[in-house]
């Protein structure tokens, strides 16, 4: 492989760094200290580790909860049945400041290939 092509190679590799450095540089100090505490606390069931794990909990965005900050704030404070709450563990000052990163968040279109996937199984479960 010729230096351009790894120029290239590498250049693509990266590019997803790039964007999510651009998004931190909008973020303000709140939203950028939510982002933190979802990656130490929140990452590790919201995201995908690989491309081809599963998620413990669902993709969470701006969308999420239909946007209402305070529907965020009682989940997370509290959690669910297959999540715990975090209100002895964060300050209702740390919640809000993930709800403002979550809200954020722009929700992941699902891609044609997983569209598909899910709409052929849902033929094989009729």
């Amino acid at each position: 492989m010729t230096g351009r092509a790894w120029t290239l190679v590498l250049l693509l590799a990266l590019a997803p760094l790039g964007v999510a450095a651009q998004q931190a540089i909008a973020l303000d100090d709140t939203q950028l200290t939510g982002m933190r505490l979802f990656n130490q606390s929140c990452r590790v069931c919201h995201t995908k580790p690989q491309l081809t794990s599963p998620n413990y909990g669902p993709e969470l965005s701006k969308e999420t909860l239909g946007g209402q900050g305070d529907v965020m704030r009682e989940i997370i404070g509290n959690g669910t049945p297959r999540m715990p709450g975090f209100k002895y563990h964060f300050t209702p000052t740390q919640i809000d400041a993930i709800v403002a990163y979550l809200k954020t968040v722009p929700s992941r279109q699902p891609s044609a290939a997983s569209s598909g996937a899910s709409r052929a199984s849902s033929r094989d479960a009729d």
